[in-house]
């Protein structure tokens, strides 16, 4: 018994050599076929003695029992997002705010990693041992995925040099994959008879997400590290820089393509050679990630309500294609402005499929000259929306249409009213375009949260008119919910359980959920900090409004004329009041007690 223990030791050690050779080093020790029989011993023995299976084995990468959900994990440390910026001169009101408000004219010393077009996850090992991994979800609750994670042969299940490690680390990082491996598993996929991705990115996104890990085990996917969440004791350097190069002698694989730079002309100068050479990486990227080495000069920097001061994404320019206009259509958003919506002949553009790009109002059409028919150069803004930049001239056919723009709503009919560039349909929720919009951003993750539903349910519910406000939502029942399409028993019982968990919220929430023009969730955030209850601040006038930290006169006269509306007073007392009775609570987000904390 003794004898297989340690054969079994010795195997597991061998193996993870190997991968340390392989992943890290990129120097591979032995072939293939040496690695497989390595690992088939590695299990036979493990299967006589089942007792000595430990989940650092490299053998637990082929994927556990499939999983019925994923369950919550909540962040310790909050993974906030970061804001963007686009060309240099941006880069440099970035650089002398920092400056100005360290006081110092001396250069900053930054650390500059590429910005992979990944997924970002939290991986927590305890003593050294892989224990949890989980997305980022909202910034502040993420989804459990240590199952999937494991598979990733990247990963090290177990890290090296365990003498100098933390007790508790929170390794952060971003799963992508690779053009290669993204073009042989479509090319699977299609022999196989199954879906194909539309970019590498929805490639991992939707791999992470598989229920049955032995699936995400046949995916190929890569990881690097960009970061730390909690660590407990923290040993680690002062340095972002050089805390990254620890986590790689611990055997967690980072990028290459980093550097550390003295001042902006360091930085901008990294930053041309990244888009000079990012053809060649070998993997999607969208902008360099720019942040200030120092830890310390982390912590007094700090954080606004969802992003660091002290970190930026510089993106790249977006790559631009041509294609056709084919038609002209008009959407009406939830707070009745009417937006003209261009459909394209569909384009490939930065590694997704394009057929629509918003026109955005009656200015934008007349500066760019456009017609129906006309050629058009299409560009996807920060590698996400698609974007209309200009017109071909030269392309323009001679049955080429002047684009209309109508008098009436295309959805309620109503007459709609012109204000400078726009148009607006002045019908609220009678309008069913309208309707929908408002019930999806009641519903939403920084809203109610009511999870299960979605698009769909929403149309449905809409046009059948059994929701006609956001307090209708809470008087369906599971007879009303099965006679919609594709909503059997049990899916019904889970929305309504995701209703009645959802009327316990926080004043934010609710706010944001509201749908007041222009008010976004870190306004809401900004405006609930200000007041202790609702009652107060629906009594509240323009003058105090004004006075809340970053909030403007039209955001302030935007909230002043939304509660002295007679019919949204009377959704909210619905929504408040019994049967309903949602209770709002005021509450600070984890991240901004985090900061605090710091």
């Amino acid at each position: 018994m003794e004898q297989i223990e340690q054969q079994i030791i010795n195997l597991r050690e061998k193996l993870q050599y190997w991968e340390y050779l392989y992943y890290l080093k990129n120097s591979p020790e032995v072939p293939d076929i040496e690695y497989d029989l390595v690992m088939a011993e590695l299990r036979l023995l493990e299967s006589k003695r089942p007792d000595l299976l430990t989940v650092d084995s490299p053998s637990q990468r082929v994927g556990g029992k499939v999983q019925n959900k994923f369950f919550q994990v909540r962040h310790k440390v909050p993974m906030l997002s970061l804001d963007n910026i686009f060309d240099k001169s941006g880069f440099m009101i970035f650089d002398q705010r920092l400056r100005n408000r360290l006081k110092s004219n001396n250069d900053i010393v930054y650390c500059c990693e590429l910005k992979l077009d990944g997924l970002a996850v939290s991986i927590l090992y305890n003593r050294g041992v892989l224990v949890r991994a989980a997305t980022r979800g909202d910034g502040n609750t993420g989804e459990n995925i240590t199952a999937n994670i494991r598979t990733i042969s990247t990963i090290p299940l177990r890290l090296k040099n365990d003498d100098n490690l933390p007790r508790l680390i929170e390794i952060r990082g971003e799963v992508f994959m690779s053009k290669t491996g993204f073009m042989q598993l479509n090319t699977r996929s299609k022999k196989e008879g199954n879906k194909l991705f539309a970019n590498p990115r929805n490639a991992a996104a939707g791999s992470l997400r598989q229920l049955d890990p032995a699936i995400t085990a046949c995916r190929p996917l890569m990881f690097y590290c960009y970061g730390v969440g909690l660590v407990t004791p923290n040993v680690l350097s002062d340095s972002h820089w050089e805390q990254l190069q620890q986590f790689k002698n611990w055997g967690i694989p980072i990028s290459t393509y980093s550097s550390r730079c003295t001042g902006s002309t360091e930085v901008l100068d990294f930053y041309q050679k990244v888009n000079n050479n990012r053809s060649s990486f070998g993997f999607d990227i969208d902008g360099v990630v720019i942040k200030v080495d120092s830890l310390r000069l982390q912590h007094h920097l700090g954080f606004i309500t969802r992003a660091p001061r002290w970190a930026i994404a510089y993106k790249l320019p977006a790559q631009e294609q041509l294609t056709q206009i084919k038609k002209v259509e008009f959407q009406v958003g939830r707070t009745g402005i009417i937006t003209p919506v261009a459909r394209l002949n569909p384009i490939l553009v930065s590694g997704a499929i394009v057929s629509n790009a918003t026109l955005h109002n009656i200015n934008e059409v007349k500066r760019l000259g456009i017609m129906i028919g006309d050629t058009v150069i299409v560009r996807r803004s920060g590698n996400v929306i698609p974007q209309i930049i200009g017109i071909v001239s030269s392309k323009r056919p001679e049955n080429a249409l002047q684009i209309v723009f109508p008098s009436q709503c295309p959805i309620c009919c109503s007459k709609l009213e012109h204000s400078n560039i726009m148009l607006r349909c002045p019908a609220g929720l009678v309008c069913a375009a309208q309707r929908k919009e408002a019930i999806k951003r009641f519903v939403s993750r920084l809203a109610m949260n009511i999870d299960g539903i979605g698009d769909k349910i929403i149309n449905q519910l809409v046009n059948s008119n059994l929701v006609t406000n956001p307090a209708d939502l809470f008087r369906l029942n599971a007879d009303i919910l099965m006679n919609l399409e594709r909503i059997g028993p049990i899916l019904a019982n889970k929305l309504l359980h995701s209703l009645k968990k959802s009327k316990k919220t926080t004043l934010a929430r609710f706010l944001y959920a509201l749908g007041i023009c222009e008010v976004g969730y870190a306004t809401a955030v900004n405006i609930a900090a200000s007041y202790n209850t609702l009652d107060i601040l629906i009594t509240a006038d323009i003058k105090s409004l004004k006075a809340i930290s970053n909030i403007g006169p039209v955001v302030a006269t935007n909230v002043y004329n939304f509660f002295t509306k007679s019919y949204n007073l009377n959704v909210i007392q619905d929504l408040l009041s019994p049967p309903i009775g949602i209770r709002c609570y005021k509450s600070k987000p984890a991240y901004l007690e985090h900061c605090k904390k710091k």
